[in-house]
């Protein structure tokens, strides 16, 4: 602090009444005051007189007395530098002011750190002599340390702001209370979440033995300062922990830990609980002053705010995982469900579920399922090969009550241990800690068990455990489906072999054969047909159709269709009359019978000199199509409409031979409609170009001497176009009849008389 200076007009040893008399004023003015006055004079400095507010300030007591030098009454100032200020104002006369000045009053354990405002300034006599020096002062020791508590205050709260770890921010918090006030020891505890066990949260200075001691301690009646205080919610104050009963079990402890009192306040959160405790120790019996309960309150805040903000992270972060942990289950079962859910082979799925459980949910899975009476492992997975190898050659056949499987097995419930499964098996060797069986149920029944082993580094916990129950769950529904998927194609299969022929006939001067392809997964009979049948009087009756729709109606309008043709066709020789019988019996159904439309093409062939003479009907169907030697299709123009719906359809016969190597083919329009992924349908167009393109006839073996392998439109061809019967349509076939050398032909969709997805095939006259 630069000094202000005021010239020197004399100096003199003793004042004059004047002076003494301005003294009196300002000593009375002062008296008043918070402002610190004292009068000294001479160059011994003695203290002349001084405001009550002085004499508090420099300690109270023996020290509240004029008459003596200043040096006596307060001889520390003699090494902070006091006196020789007070020498040189009094020597030069030139004032000296001092801003915020810190001063240590008092000695040893009575010794306080203060600040000052003040000003030293020669007193004068009437000549104007130098006779003493006045102090005028104002002692700013409070307001210091408001502004120091104010900036703690600010960084503790951008601590919290910045989420700083809560153990940094109390431990910075009872430092800064410890430095204001050096006589204190501070401490915090944290209740848990009941508020029924105080847990250390900060206390720098405190032994660690004596944490370590109270560490948990229990809220309650008598329990020492800080369990009482939050057992009664409110401050505790003991001024002598020696005497005081709240400390009868505790005594012994702070004793040894240097600790005579201790007041506790509790840390209460906005809803009211209770976060935890706010004490301050001390190492003597005394009761605190007003500033250290200030203190306390104001800290006591600070804890709670930085308390609750520490939860609301706590939580915002478990939040955090569980949401997390949510999505990951969800994601996991997603995944796991799209993978069962795509084969539909029921050994595929549970191979699946094994190799979904590792390592998600587990280092080491086995599935085993009941066949034949007997228990059997279908699947095994693990992190590495050689583990694989291991699980998968353990024997999964269960015979003893002891084994897990079987217990599974015959009770239908879930079973965990936390130790190595009994019964022989290369757990050892696998490091196995740990199993956990989940049944896979069948309406109810348990049909099999996945078995998940945990090894040193994993825990099968209860999340684990839900999610492997709920993965085994739709791992057996998939397998389920799968199985009933296998039993219905099976099925399907059958009813679709019993409605087609079985074989086709020799036709005496014909070639005959048909191609048939189901569409889809097979899961439906369905509606197309075709039919070749002797008429007792050497020629021959052919039929291929379609009936609207799939399934079980279908097969029974299909069946209704060919065995009514079978039955007529004898018996009449026009062909229109045979279509026209179809079309009466189709109509007598009853409405629970009926299943729509049909659409066919029947006719008649007879062996004749040039080849076979052929006569057919066209009821709505796609037009025959007669391939010339050269390899010229031409549709064959035959009209008439849709049977079966009720209105008698106009039909027209339509006759033609069919020359040795020529070729009649029918066709349903599912070769026509059939599709490969993203590609537009198969089409006429194709159709007519792949027949066209057809090099000749196959053998008795169905083999060809063709550079492409197949037939054209049949097979993948190097342009890269598809057979028909894939995507799209309800399949098809083809039905051709030509007229070569003796033998049959097993033809493909379009080059004889017959039907791909539902049966087609071609008809040609034999030579000679």
């Amino acid at each position: 602090m630069r000094p202000e200076r005021e010239p020197r007009t004399g100096e003199g040893s003793r004042p004059s009444p004047a002076v003494r008399d301005r003294d009196d004023d300002l000593s009375v003015l002062f008296g008043t005051s918070t402002a610190l006055f004292a009068s000294m004079a001479g160059p011994a400095h003695v203290l002349e007189a001084a405001n009550p507010a002085f004499f508090t300030a420099i300690g109270g007591g023996q020290r509240a007395r004029t008459g003596v030098p200043l040096g006596d009454l307060m001889p520390e100032l003699e090494s902070q530098g006091f006196l020789r200020l007070l020498d040189q104002v009094y020597r030069t006369g030139e004032r000296h002011v001092g801003r915020d000045t810190r001063v240590v009053i008092g000695v040893g354990r009575h010794a306080r750190e203060a600040y000052v405002d003040f000003t030293y300034e020669a007193r004068r006599d009437t000549g104007g002599n130098v006779v003493g020096v006045r102090m005028i002062g104002v002692e700013t020791t409070q307001a210091k340390h408001a502004r120091r508590l104010a900036a703690e205050q600010r960084a503790l709260l951008e601590q919290i702001a910045r989420q700083a770890p809560l153990p940094e921010v109390l431990e910075g918090m009872c430092r800064v209370i410890e430095e204001l006030s050096p006589d204190v020891i501070v401490s915090v505890l944290l209740a848990d979440e009941e508020g029924r066990r105080l847990h250390h949260g900060a206390a720098p200075s405190l032994p660690a033995f004596y944490i370590q001691a109270i560490d948990g301690i229990a809220t309650g009646e008598g329990v020492g300062s800080c369990g009482t205080a939050a057992h009664r919610r409110s401050k505790v104050i003991v001024t002598d922990i020696a005497t005081d009963p709240l400390w009868d079990d505790f005594r012994e402890l702070a004793g040894r830990a240097g600790l005579a009192a201790c007041w506790s306040t509790p840390i209460l959160g906005r809803d009211g609980r209770v976060l935890g405790t706010f004490a301050m120790y001390h190492r003597t019996p005394r009761a605190p002053l007003d500033t250290d309960l200030a203190l306390a309150s104001l800290f006591v805040d600070t804890a709670a705010l930085a308390v609750e903000r520490h939860q609301a992270e706590l939580a915002r972060r478990t939040a955090d995982a569980r949401e997390k942990a949510a999505r990951d289950d969800l994601s996991y079962l997603l995944t796991a469900s799209t993978a069962l859910a795509g084969p539909l082979d029921e050994g595929q799925t549970l191979r699946r579920l094994a190799e979904l459980a590792v390592p998600a949910l587990a280092p080491l899975a086995a599935v085993d399922v009941v066949e034949a009476g007997r228990v059997h492992r279908v699947a095994s997975a693990a992190t590495t090969g050689r583990a694989r190898e291991l699980l998968a050659s353990h024997s999964g056949v269960r015979e003893t009550e002891g084994d897990a499987v079987a217990r599974v097995l015959a009770t239908g419930l879930t079973e965990v241990a936390r130790r190595t499964p009994a019964g022989p098996g290369p757990w050892e060797e696998l490091g196995v800690t740990g199993y956990l069986c989940v049944p896979l149920m069948d309406r109810e029944r348990p049909f099999g068990v996945l078995s998940l082993y945990a090894t040193d580094d994993t825990a099968l916990d209860g999340h684990r455990i839900a999610l492997a129950e709920e993965a085994a769950r739709r791992a057996a529904s998939a397998a389920h489906n799968a199985r009933q998927y296998a039993q219905r194609a099976a099925l399907v299969r059958d009813l679709q072999t019993g409605l087609l022929l079985p074989d086709l006939p020799d036709v005496p001067g014909a070639q005959v054969a048909a191609f048939y392809h189901p569409a889809g997964q097979g899961l439906d009979i369905g509606g197309d047909f075709y039919d070749v049948f002797p008429r007792g009087d050497g020629s021959w009756s052919f039929v291929l159709g379609d009936v609207c729709g799939r399934g079980a109606k279908a097969a029974t309008t299909t069946a209704l269709v060919r065995h009514t043709a079978r039955a007529v066709a004898p018996l009449l020789d026009d062909p229109v009359a045979v279509v026209e019988a179809v079309d009466r019996a189709l109509n007598d159904r009853t409405s629970q019978q009926n299943n729509g439309f049909v659409t066919l093409v029947h006719g008649h062939l007879t062996p004749v000199e040039d080849g076979l003479s052929v006569e057919l009907v066209r009821a709505g169907h796609t037009l025959p199509l007669l391939l010339d030697a050269g390899h010229t299709v031409t549709p064959v123009e035959a009209h008439g409409g849709l049977i079966g719906i009720g209105i008698p359809p106009r039909l027209d016969a339509v006759r033609f031979t069919l020359r040795p190597t020529e070729s009649l083919v029918l066709y349903t329009d599912g070769i026509t409609e059939c599709r490969a992924a993203g590609t537009e349908q198969y089409g006429d167009a194709r159709l007519l170009k792949a027949l066209a393109s057809n090099p000749g006839p196959p053998d008795r073996d169905g083999h060809r001497a063709e550079a492409d392998g197949g037939h054209p439109g049949v097979h993948e061809r190097a342009d890269g176009r598809r057979r028909p019967g894939g995507a799209g349509g309800d399949g098809g076939g083809a039905v051709a009849a030509r007229a070569v050398r003796p033998g049959r032909f097993p033809g493909h969709a379009v080059s004889r008389v017959g039907s791909p997805h539902a049966g087609a095939g071609a008809a040609r006259p034999r030579r000679g």
